[in-house]
């Protein structure tokens, strides 16, 4: 199985080669003429901790830049749009639309500057639409749309990662757009193409490309840990490393102890493999290791100083190089003692409401907000890595994520992988929190898995 997914995460390096290389707050709306809604929050793992810093939907005067070609001094994107009128080629929005995003938790971020300036251009550019943008906590995000679609409301579209994508589809609430996206998706990299599927069709129109990778502070970190046993003498050596915990930016861990979690059909398979990664993460914390369930408590803590290695998204970037400048590296998880670590790896990209009353200003609205004069906005003040190929990026840090997804493990969306969630997260945080024996942790956590599944 493990082949089988590096073929298919093979597929990912390949096409970035191709391109050249939350609070719990109420949700608040803002009516705006024109919004765009880009939802880069980190993918939601069940009831876990995953959310990161993310933007405010409001109406600000940050200048958008211009999708021209750019030179970038040391450190910092150059993004390529080719052109100097990408829009001329799209369709205006009109109307009124409303729409869902979840950055406005982290007003201040890098993702919330490039959510403003992204507002502005396709103000700019379509002076006749009226976009209400609602922002909603990411942990809120899914749960939200699903249980207001499901009820026949909702927004007309929202922006997120992949990680409901299967089950909102099979739930009926998101709009089959294979037939309206037909022949507009040449300039999409494949990955992101197939990672917006779901039974063949499409029902996402992607954004951007999203896994973990090995943050690190290059001051402190002089010799990265190759391998998991590296990093255990690391941390015993002082290293300061804080890690999330949950079964989502540890799922890499999995594949490099020799898990993938399921078989084809949907059957566990996570005993031994997952076990002995429990084991592993668990020697980590004794040695000294920090386990958060707070994403932002994280971040705070690499960014002060207080951690040194750190692994989780290119969300993350804009405001880690803020904090670290020229200091601040990445690179891929370590190896395992079966092999490479395999982060879950998907697009980003926007939704269609099943309700929408408006599809096709609603699809011209997703149009413009991934095309390259806002995916340059993205990949320059927040370090996206573009779905969009025709936009270059020469920075270290997201060339860094690129190197990660050679070994990315494709998102399932089988219906299967849905009732993964919530007994692999249980079982983290007994291993973790309670010193429960990792064994017996995943065999429980696999027993409700394959009950969930009918397996």
């Amino acid at each position: 199985m493990q082949k089988l997914f590096k073929s298919l995460a093979a597929l990912v390096l390949a096409s970035l080669v191709l391109a050249a290389c939350g609070g719990e707050t109420a949700p608040t709306a803002t009516s705006v003429p024109a919004a765009a809604a880009t939802n880069t929050t980190a993918p939601a793992a069940a009831a876990t901790n995953t959310t990161a810093p993310a933007p405010a939907a409001t109406n600000t005067t940050a200048a958008a830049p211009a999708a021209t070609n750019t030179t970038a001094a040391a450190g910092e994107v150059t993004a390529t749009t080719g052109t100097t009128s990408t829009t001329s080629t799209l369709p205006k929005v009109t109307g009124e639309l409303t729409v869902w995003e979840s950055y406005g938790s982290s007003h201040g971020s890098a993702e919330s500057n490039a959510w403003t300036a992204a507002l502005e251009q396709f103000q700019k550019d379509n002076p006749d639409a009226k976009v209400t943008a609602l922002d909603v906590p990411f942990d809120q995000l899914f749960n939200k749309f699903e249980t207001e679609a499901a009820s026949g409301g909702g927004p007309d579209l929202y922006i997120a990662p992949n990680d409901s994508l299967g089950k909102e589809v099979r739930a009926g609430l998101l709009m089959d757009l294979t037939s309206m996206l037909e022949g507009k998706l040449g300039n999409a990299l494949p990955v992101a193409v197939d990672g917006s599927k779901v039974d063949g069709k499409i029902y996402e129109v992607p954004e951007s490309l999203k896994a973990v990778a090995v943050f690190y502070n290059k001051d402190k970190v002089k010799t990265l840990p190759a391998s998991t046993d590296d990093l255990l003498t690391a941390v015993k050596g002082g290293l300061k490393v804080g890690l999330n915990q949950n079964a989502y930016h540890n799922f890499g861990f999995w594949p490099a102890f020799g898990s993938t979690v399921m078989d084809a059909s949907g059957k566990c398979t996570a005993v031994p493999g997952v076990a002995d990664a429990l084991k592993y993460l668990s020697d980590l914390k004794a040695a000294g290791a920090q386990f958060y369930t707070d994403g932002s408590k994280l971040s705070q803590a690499f960014q002060t100083g207080a951690l040194d290695y750190t692994i989780d998204g290119p969300w993350l970037t804009g405001d880690y190089k803020k904090a670290l400048g020229d200091k601040l590296g990445v690179a891929p998880m370590p190896k395992g003692p079966k092999g490479d670590s395999m982060p879950l790896t998907a697009p980003d990209g926007w939704y269609l409401n099943a309700n929408t009353k408006n599809a096709e200003q609603a699809l011209n609205f997703a149009r413009y907000m991934t095309s390259p004069i806002i995916e340059k906005i993205w990949v320059e003040t927040a370090g996206h890595i573009p779905a969009d190929k025709t936009v270059t990026v020469s920075d270290p840090i997201v060339q860094g994520f690129a190197e990660q997804m050679k070994t990315g493990y494709p998102r399932p969306q089988s219906a299967a992988f849905d009732n993964y969630w919530t007994p692999f997260g249980d079982a983290v945080n007994k291993v973790l929190d309670t010193g429960a024996d990792p064994t017996k942790a995943v065999t429980d956590a696999c027993a409700a898995m394959d009950k969930a599944n009918n397996k």
